[in-house]
């Protein structure tokens, strides 16, 4: 049961996820999506990773962009909004149901290798406000992952969804993450890249910003 899934996005906040579980000593299994994002650039910067911190395995699983239309992440023609971070308002970056279809490939995934945990990237403190990463959803995933299973209804294994960053600031993450050797140049936040390089202004980019800037250490995105 030494075995974790880790949700990898290419991202910060999943790249030090992926780290945490590595420094508890737990062999991965890394789990990436396609789901048509406009970002997909995060897609190799997770392979990257997946390698450096030598994953058992990294899947890419590939999803119908159709099902996520509706946000500014998937559809080309709804801009990402910038310049406008705002700690109430659910922004148009938002994918509907995204975590839930994520954990519940986890979650099969964790049954298949007999894994009892996995590792979701998710914080409610330096974050767009999405209500699919906040405690109350990871608790209630929880209860359900452990009443989905047959290892689990047969009392063979308990599903524990891992939130290492739930209540860490960004600049703490990064912290964090520069001590578990992570090159933070090698992962991506933005929305809205160009060749592979940061916006510098869309939600995503001005949370990165601002962790860094409380950090203590040198701003390493790849900015346009």
């Amino acid at each position: 049961m030494n075995r974790a899934i880790v949700l990898l996005s290419g991202g910060l906040d999943s790249t030090t996820c992926l780290a945490i579980a590595k420094s508890k000593g737990y062999e991965i299994y890394a789990l990436s999506f396609d789901y048509g994002q406009k970002h997909f650039i995060e897609l190799r910067l997770a392979k990257y990773n997946a390698k450096f911190f030598k994953t058992v395995e990294h899947k890419i699983v590939k999803l119908d962009r159709n099902f996520f239309k509706n946000s500014a992440l998937t559809n080309r023609e709804i801009s990402v909004k910038k310049d406008n971070y705002s700690e109430t308002d659910i922004p148009n970056t938002y994918v509907p149901a995204r975590n839930t279809v994520f954990l519940s490939y986890a979650l099969a995934y964790a049954e298949t290798v007999n894994s009892g945990h996995i590792f979701i990237g998710v914080n409610i403190i330096d974050y767009s406000g999405y209500p699919d990463c906040r405690q109350e959803f990871i608790k209630s995933f929880e209860k359900l992952a452990n009443l989905a299973l047959k290892e689990t209804v047969e009392g063979k294994m308990r599903i524990k969804i891992e939130t290492p960053l739930l209540f860490k600031t960004k600049s703490e993450i990064i912290k964090i993450g520069k001590k578990l050797g992570i090159d933070y140049s090698k992962t991506i936040s933005c929305y809205d890249p160009t060749d592979g390089k940061a916006c510098g202004h869309c939600d995503s980019c001005l949370l990165r910003k601002k962790g860094f800037g409380e950090s203590g250490f040198a701003d390493e995105t790849i900015y346009v």
